[in-house]
C-alpha cells in the first residue's frame, strides 16, 4: 500500500516501503524483459531496413510503463509521446503476463503491416488501443498534454471514477501548452496525472542545457507549484516505486485534482534510430547507468534475494520470452501490407447532422 502522504506543493516522494509477492515480481520481470527484447529486435529490424521512418525506442525506461499499469485499470486513460511501443504492449496486457499478441501488433505496425495495431498506417509514433483507453503516441512534442487533460475532463463529466495520464519527456516539459493545460486542470480539479519521463536528454540536449530550472535546481516535479499542483519525484527505474507513486497519485487526483510526477529514468538507445546516442554522452555513462540502475536487473535481484526464483530459472524464462518475441517478429515480417483498397479507409466519414447542423468529425462518437 502507498505510504500515508500529506500532499503539499511541491512534494518529494522518495521514501517509503512497498509490498510485493513472488507472482507479482515475476510478472513485472517478465513484462519488462519482453519489452526490452522487443525494442532490441526493433533496433535490428530497422538496421535491416524492415522498419522505415521514425522509430523511438524505450529500452531502459521499462519500469515506468509496467509500474504504471500495475497501479491503474484499463478504464483509466493514457496518452503518451512518440516513444510509445512499450505502452501499447502494457495497455494491451491483461493480468500479469506479457502479451505476445500485443508484441506482434507493435512489430507489425512498425513494419507497416495490415496486422499492426493501427493497420500499418500509424507506424512508430501513432499506436492506438481504444478498447483499453490508450489514445496512442503523439508526434507533436507536448501536444499530448491538452489531449490528456481533455480525457480527464471526459471522466469527470461522465462521473467515472477514473483518471487520465498524459506522459511526456523532459524535452516537452518546456512546452507552453503543458502549462496551459495544467492551469485548466487545476481550475476544474480534473482527475489528471501529468508524468514527465525524465531520461535526461531531449533529443541530444541534456536537461541542464535546455531548462533553466534544471540548471539551477535540478528538478521538474516542482513545475506545477505556480498552479497549486503538487509534485512527486519518482525513481523511474524501480518498478515498485513507480507502482506505489502512481497508486498514491491516482488516489489524490480523484479527490483533489491534478498532480505531477517526475519519473527519473534513462534511455539506452539514442533519441531515435537516426541518433547514435553517443555524440552527446559517453559510452561509459550508458554502461555505468545500466550497471547501477537497470530496472530488469533490479527486479531480478529482488526475485533471487527473496528466494522467489533462481538464476537458472530466470535464464530459462529469458530464453522462452526471447523466442516468443522473435516469433512475433517473424510473423509480423511475413504478414501482408495493407491492400491499395485501404488507402482511403478510416480517412473520410459521412457527415452527421443534428437538427440540420453538420457536426465536425471530432464530435462524432466512436
Amino acid at each position: 500500500m502507498p505510504p500515508s502522504i500529506a500532499f503539499e506543493t511541491p512534494l518529494e516522494f522518495t521514501t517509503g516501503s512497498a509490498d510485493s509477492s513472488a507472482e507479482e515480481m515475476l510478472g513485472y520481470y517478465k513484462t519488462m524483459y519482453t519489452l526490452r527484447r522487443m525494442e532490441i529486435l526493433a533496433d535490428n529490424l530497422y538496421k535491416a531496413q524492415k522498419i522505415r521512418g521514425f522509430c523511438h525506442l524505450y529500452d531502459g525506461q521499462e519500469a515506468i510503463a509496467v509500474g504504471m499499469e500495475a497501479a491503474l485499470t484499463k478504464d483509466d486513460s493514457v496518452v503518451t509521446s512518440y516513444r510509445d511501443h512499450a505502452h501499447q504492449v502494457t495497455r494491451g496486457q491483461v493480468g500479469n503476463t506479457p502479451s505476445m499478441e500485443s508484441v506482434h501488433s507493435v512489430l507489425a505496425e512498425l513494419m507497416g503491416k495490415v496486422t499492426g495495431c493501427a493497420k500499418g498506417k500509424g507506424g512508430s509514433m501513432h499506436m492506438y488501443l481504444r478498447e483499453h483507453n490508450f489514445f496512442g503516441g503523439n508526434g507533436i512534442v507536448g501536444a499530448q498534454a491538452p489531449t490528456g487533460t481533455g480525457l480527464a475532463f471526459a471522466h469527470q463529466y461522465a462521473g467515472r471514477p477514473n483518471v487520465a495520464v498524459t506522459m511526456f519527456g523532459d524535452g516537452a516539459s518546456n512546452q507552453g501548452q503543458l502549462f496551459e493545460a495544467m492551469n485548466m486542470a487545476k481550475l476544474w480539479k480534473l482527475p489528471m496525472i501529468y508524468v514527465c519521463e525524465n531520461n535526461h536528454y531531449g533529443m541530444g540536449t541534456s536537461t541542464e542545457r535546455s531548462s533553466a530550472q534544471m540548471a539551477s535546481e535540478g528538478d521538474y516535479y516542482t513545475r506545477g507549484a505556480s498552479f497549486g499542483v503538487p509534485g512527486i519525484k519518482v525513481d523511474g527505474m524501480d518498478v515498485l516505486c513507480v507502482r506505489e507513486s502512481f497508486a498514491a497519485a491516482k488516489e489524490y487526483a480523484l479527490q483533489h485534482g491534478p498532480i505531477y510526477l517526475e519519473c527519473d529514468t534513462y534511455r539506452y538507445h539514442g533519441h531515435s534510430m537516426s541518433d547514435p546516442g553517443i555524440t552527446y554522452r559517453t559510452r561509459a555513462e550508458i554502461k555505468e547507468t545500466k550497471a547501477a540502475r537497470d530496472p530488469i536487473e533490479l527486479a531480478k535481484h529482488r526475485l533471487v534475494s527473496n528466494g522467489w526464483a533462481t538464476e537458472a530459472e530466470l535464464k530459462k524464462i529469458d530464453k522462452e520470452l526471447r523466442k516468443g518475441v522473435e516469433a512475433a517478429g517473424a510473423q509480423a515480417d511475413a504478414d501482408p501490407v495493407p491492400p491499395d483498397s485501404d488507402l482511403n479507409v478510416n480517412v473520410f466519414t459521412k457527415p452527421v447532422f443534428v437538427r440540420g447542423i453538420e457536426l465536425p468529425n471530432s464530435f462524432i462518437p466512436a
